[in-house]
């Protein structure tokens, strides 16, 4: 209620000072996007991603379901430390039958460190009957009574009212209903679902254009699978139909077709004169500029291809081939690009003329608290390389470990603390001792500290080639092992960039400081997994070596 009251005192100063109405931007990433096939986060992936979503502005990162699994649990156990967004858990409103002291799943979020409860339960009658085997009065009795223990926890409490446009169509007195229970038990929000994707955008005009002559909208949100195609396209009807939360996930992840992409949303709702001219939300103009580093980070992590066509942050969102658009582009960049591409952190790219990227460099450069002025030569130089690098293979949108390095030596300087003379890698499968078959692998370094002339040798196994190569590399750096102690490969991912005999292998590799508690990442990139493995190894100890301010000899 005391949200509710805040919001209510809040909202009506803003909109006398902008003329705006405000939208809510809820982030289901960390667990909607969890079910996508093939994903399963860490709580260091949890983490890391929580940390982008909460620079990019959200009011709400959902963490998971504390409880069901070891991995949410340990999320949940301390609060991370945004700057705005809400913390929120997420879960089911009680058994029907059971007491909220005697519901295991409830007691587990009420337990939790979120700022936000969100619960579900279901809407449509249906379900209710069939999945649950309760009544529909049952139905929202759980729902009035869970909702309510959150509220006397002092939390912000909200429904995700599951199937919601389903159960409308079959009976919308008890779809209703639903959200209506929980609006009236204390949720600051009541979220309709179309859970399986089916609804289509004509009808969630319809559809919410009804709820919103029953209830209020600035209570109300939307959450929207794209099994048609239509997940942006619901959410943004939706909107204009009254509901002011929004949900959905960074680059559309989600079960089967995924759900409403925040990386479309974002931009058009701050973008597109329709919506940019009614609302504000709580991104700004400077986080929107990190959108596209934001969706690249999260595929790296994912160890995925980002989507060239992506709308907005696509490699090919901005792109143009030879001809008259290219040409029309030149002189007039609004003629053929709906908006800028600088807006949304991305960059345009003409194929023949080869003629961008010099923003994002200095975006970068000024991220990394390397400003330098637009007309030095040395950010020309830098460009060059960085294209012809990324002609190559690598890619530095997550690497910004081994961009720093490489920007610090064409702008400044970067000390040559060691070299590698030479390294072997062996693998070799064999019973061991008690007549079991393992493989083993083994690696030696040869390395000479700068300014001394005796070389190091150093030899390591591991679980793995590139395991053993990184155990060997770190085992001896003479005065600068002090260093590089509290530091370790935590992730370890490869992309095979082309096909064939001569295929071209780029590397991602993560490392942990134990002692600060900081991680990077670096890249490598060669036609030896081997090599772009050691290359970005490299890259990584050279990085922990510059930040701990180690003296050249």
């Amino acid at each position: 209620h005391e949200q509710i009251q805040q919001d209510a005192v809040a909202q009506p100063a803003s909109e006398s000072r902008m003329s705006k109405e405000r939208l809510y931007l809820f982030d289901t990433t960390l667990r909607d996007g969890a079910q996508t096939t093939g994903v399963d986060f860490s709580i260091d992936d949890k983490r890391r991603i929580a940390t982008l979503l909460d620079g990019l502005g959200l009011d709400y990162i959902e963490g998971g379901y504390p409880g069901a699994n070891d991995t949410d649990t340990a999320f949940f156990s301390s609060k991370p430390a945004f700057k705005r967004a809400r913390f929120t858990a997420f879960g089911m409103v009680k058994r029907a039958g059971r007491s909220v002291s005697n519901d295991p799943g409830l007691q587990a979020l009420l337990a939790s460190s979120a700022d936000s409860i969100c619960l579900v339960a279901k809407a449509w009658d249906y379900h209710v009957r069939v999945a649950l085997g309760i009544t529909n009065e049952e139905n929202l009795a759980a729902v009035a009574e869970s909702i309510a223990a959150v509220v006397a926890t002092g939390r912000e409490a909200m429904l995700d009212c599951e199937h919601f446009f389903d159960g409308y169509k079959a009976n919308p007195a008890y779809a209703l209903a639903v959200a209506r229970t929980a609006l009236e038990a204390g949720a600051r929000w009541a979220v309709l679902c179309d859970t399986n994707g089916g609804t289509l955008p004509h009808e969630v005009v319809r559809i919410v254009g009804e709820v919103t002559n029953e209830l209020p909208g600035n209570r109300l949100g939307i959450h929207t699978h794209d099994d048609t195609g239509n997940a942006v396209a619901n959410t943004l009807a939706a909107v204009r139909q009254g509901v002011r939360q929004i949900q959905g996930t960074l680059n559309g992840l989600g079960e089967r077709c995924g759900n409403a992409n925040m990386t479309t949303l974002i931009p058009t709702l701050l973008l597109k004169s329709d919506f940019a001219e009614r609302f504000e939300t709580g991104v700004t103009p400077e986080a929107l500029r990190t959108l596209t580093h934001a969706s690249r980070v999260l595929d790296d992590l994912l160890n995925e291809a980002p989507r060239r066509q992506a709308p907005y942050v696509g490699e090919a969102a901005f792109a143009t081939k030879a001809g008259i658009h290219a040409s029309a582009i030149l002189k007039d960049p609004g003629t053929y690009e709906h908006v800028t591409p600088e807006a949304v952190g991305n960059q345009r790219r003409l194929l023949v003329s080869k003629q961008a990227g010099r923003s994002n460099v200095m975006a970068s450069l000024e991220r990394l608290g390397l400003a330098t002025d637009k007309d030095d030569p040395r950010i020309q130089t830098l460009l060059d390389e960085v294209k012809a690098r990324e002609s190559a293979g690598y890619a530095y949108e997550a690497a910004e470990a081994s961009f720093e390095l490489l920007a610090r030596r064409h702008l400044t300087r970067v000390p040559q603390y060691f070299s590698v003379d030479s390294f072997r890698v062996m693998v070799e499968r064999r019973h061991n001792a008690v007549g079991e078959l393992v493989t083993v692998s083994e690696a030696t370094v040869k390395v000479f500290v700068n300014g001394e002339t005796d070389a190091l040798w150093s030899a390591a196994e591991g679980n793995g080639p590139v395991n053993a190569l990184d155990g060997a590399l770190r085992k001896d750096l003479g005065r600068y092992q002090k260093h590089i102690d509290s530091i370790e490969l935590v992730d370890y991912k490869v992309r095979i960039l082309t096909g064939g005999t001569e295929a071209v292998t780029r590397v991602l590799v993560e490392t942990l400081d134990h002692a600060t508690g900081e991680r990077w990442l670096t890249v490598g990139v060669s036609p030896n997994i081997i090599d772009a493995s050691f290359e970005a190894l490299l890259d990584s100890i050279n990085y922990k070596l510059l930040k701990s301010g180690a003296a050249a000899a």
